[in-house]
């Protein structure tokens, strides 16, 4: 399965963690990272590379080139590396049809393959949305794009590259942000909401993309279903989406425990291993 990630060196960290939870709960499947970046030390790559190594997978480093989106507008935590993404289908090479992106903010606690081999047949991406946020309306209006029918988190995107590399104009992506800088707030999910809603596939939140800092909303929802019994069971990507992140010392989410299980084991492979097996004899 190919992977794709889009990041600067302050995200290494988090990176890893959504990785090695990725490999850990995937056991047998192989997959290929795709690690777009334009400045990210070579002794991390060295670093990463063999972190991804030892689980038996493979890392693709995709150099982009530094100018690229250099005017765009890069706000809060968001950085100028999360635009790339937009223009996987061009830089990627031409025999991949399809690849899963993923922001670094998540945890993957089960099997991806059902989401990877989703039917993507007339859509450009597949994504879900929160509806827990009242926002649709008034991206709407913000984006000028009144044939929106919900605004997609763009954290976990599956991508139909095969159908991107025909429909999608790279000078479109770059005339869109050149016009609307003022108003873009999460800059590549504003694009993708207001150039390409209508070619976008809902998934389900509560297992694609569900929101860290919502535990007890989507509970109450779904009158009890979507427990934690059910987030563990079925839940595929935990998405820790805000400013606050659980690998900082602020952090005090429902899922913060969970989160810092996985970082132990990403930061001590040695220790706990590059499998399961290995995983499970240790905490015995």
């Amino acid at each position: 399965m190919n992977i794709l990630v889009a990041l600067d060196s302050n995200y290494i960290h988090p990176l890893k963690v959504m990785l090695k939870s990725l490999f850990l709960n995937n056991p047998g499947e192989h997959f290929r990272i795709y690690l777009m970046q334009s400045a990210i030390p070579e002794r991390q790559l060295e670093n990463l590379s063999r972190f991804v190594e030892e689980d038996g997978q493979k890392l693709e480093i995709v150099k982009m080139e530094q100018d690229l989106f250099q005017d765009a507008p890069v706000i809060l935590h968001y950085t100028r590396e999360m635009y790339y993404r937009l223009l996987a289908y061009k830089i990627l090479p031409a025999d991949i049809t399809r690849i899963l992106y993923l922001d670094p903010d998540i945890l993957a606690i089960n099997p991806v393959r059902e989401l990877y081999e989703t039917d993507l047949e007339g859509y450009l991406f597949a994504a879900a949305y929160h509806d827990v946020l009242p926002n649709r309306e008034i991206n709407k209006i913000r984006l000028k794009s009144p044939e929106m029918k919900a605004y997609y988190n763009s954290g976990v995107l599956m991508m139909n590259l095969e159908l991107q590399r025909k429909e999608i104009s790279e000078q479109m992506v770059f005339d869109f942000v050149e016009k609307n800088r003022a108003k873009l707030i999460m800059p590549d999910q504003d694009i993708i909401n207001a150039l390409y809603a209508s070619k976008i596939k809902t998934l389900d939140e509560k297992r694609y993309n569900y929101d860290a800092r919502y535990y007890y909303y989507y509970k109450i929802m779904t009158n009890g279903m979507c427990d934690m019994d059910y987030i563990i069971r079925n839940t595929v990507f935990l998405h820790f989406c805000g400013k606050k992140k659980p690998w900082n010392k602020n952090y005090g989410g429902k899922f913060h425990s969970l989160y810092k299980h996985y970082e132990k084991i990403a930061d001590c492979p040695a220790k706990y291993g590059t499998g399961p097996e290995k995983l499970w004899k240790q905490e015995k």
